[in-house]
């Protein structure tokens, strides 16, 4: 699995330097930092600096290169951003599938975007994997460079954000089936012990915290600690011979008390 260091940006043959600093802000501020350039058309330049506002370490550390393939040197995947069609069939992917791949490939990811005026040219497109298109609006479709870069990484930000929480997720020792059914045991026990569990709602209520608690998954040390608030109610009902709530006393579960 990728992090975002693992992703380079690679704009081929950029002619505005304007368009430099940009992208290099939009990188920033999702976290990718590797800019690579292919031969651009002003660079180092007093507005790419500008216009890159507090993201002028990724221009300085910006790596430049005579040509493309320099640039896609020890990548596994190259996916390239393109809106036309070309007579070669190639696979596309809309920039959510496209971060979700760069994420999941286990070498050295590039994202490659063309010249303003026009794009990545056919032996640029013949480099790529899979080409990357940014659904837009029917009535008008222009994408300035560094908006593309821009949807780009915020995708690619999203998608590491997920994979940090999914596998977050899945280091959690989370309880398993059994010592759920031995939590729920308790509980309803517990809501006996203490009166909150009524006749004739006793089911509804304990099904509803079923769904409460499942939803939550716990994981084991959640679950101790739980197991343990329950175990030490239990003694203090006990010790106290709590009475059963009598009949005018008896409290409404869906209530706060």
């Amino acid at each position: 699995m990728n992090t975002l260091a693992d992703i380079r940006i690679v704009l081929d043959h950029t002619s505005h330097p304007g368009n430099i600093g940009a992208a290099a802000r939009a990188m920033k501020t999702m976290g990718l930092v590797d800019l690579h350039l292919v031969e651009p058309g002003s660079f180092p330049n007093a507005q790419a600096t500008a216009l890159a506002s507090s993201a002028d370490d990724l221009l300085d550390r910006a790596r430049i290169h005579s040509t493309l393939s320099q640039a896609l040197e020890g990548c596994t995947l190259v996916l390239g951003t393109s809106a036309r069609r070309r007579s070669v069939a190639q696979e596309r992917l809309e920039p959510r599938q496209a971060a979700n791949r760069a994420l999941a490939e286990p070498g050295q990811v590039a994202i490659v975007f063309g010249c303003e005026k026009s794009g990545l040219d056919n032996a640029a497109l013949d480099r790529c994997h899979a080409l990357v298109s940014i659904p837009t609006g029917v009535d008008y479709m222009s994408l300035n460079l560094s908006q593309a870069v821009q949807v780009l990484c915020y995708e690619l930000h999203l998608a590491a954000r997920d994979a940090r929480s999914t596998h977050a997720e899945e280091v959690r020792a989370l309880a398993t089936a059994e010592r759920m059914e031995v939590f729920f045991e308790r509980l309803e026990r517990t809501l006996a012990a203490v009166g909150f569990s009524t006749p004739g709602q006793t089911e509804t209520l304990h099904r509803r915290m079923r769904r409460l608690f499942q939803r939550a998954r716990l994981d084991d040390d959640e679950l101790n600690m739980l197991n343990g608030m329950l175990s030490r109610t239990l003694k203090l009902a006990a010790s106290h011979d709590h009475p059963q709530t009598r009949p005018h006393e008896q409290q409404d579960p869906q209530s706060d008390g």
